[in-house]
């Protein structure tokens, strides 16, 4: 491969790149509209049900949907290595010898996806958010149902 063969297979490569992580971002959206949907449901459920118990099933899913968002961010995450390689070889600064290398690159990057990383990702204030506040109202809920401040 001549080098215009190659900085145009990266070129098309990166924009595939970009639209992968856009998708990905849109998905992202739509696991936070079933954790919503879902958990606040349930917190209403159990509101209408007069069942306490139900709040826990409402703490317990906006927790799993934020786990999913995180696990799904550490899929994302894992294609911004070849992104930053891509842009680093249009920089100059370091030449990258062949094209076409996702599947390869992205598996490097995520390598099964290091609890570390996870746990980072769970931080972020727009992974954690509406979950982490839905689970804790909930959790709050209980909470105050179970001491008697609120009946159910």
């Amino acid at each position: 491969m001549n080098d215009e063969q190659l900085r145009s297979a990266l070129q098309a490569e990166y924009l595939h790149l970009q639209k992968a992580v856009e998708d990905m971002d849109g998905r992202a959206v739509t696991i936070k509209a079933w954790s919503i949907t879902f958990s606040l449901a349930a917190v209403g459920g159990a509101f209408a049900s007069k069942a306490s118990n139900v709040l826990l099933l409402a703490c317990a899913s906006a927790v799993l949907f934020w786990w999913l968002e995180a696990r799904w961010k550490t899929f994302q995450d894992a294609y911004y290595g070849r992104i930053e390689g891509i842009e680093r070889h249009f920089r100059g600064e370091r030449a990258l010898a062949s094209a076409l290398q996702i599947r390869a690159s992205w598996y490097e990057n995520w390598k099964g996806g290091s609890r570390r990383r996870l746990w980072q990702i769970l931080a972020w204030p727009h992974v954690a958010l509406p979950h982490a506040a839905v689970a804790g109202l909930a959790l709050l809920l209980y909470g105050l149902a179970w001491f008697g401040v609120i009946k159910l």
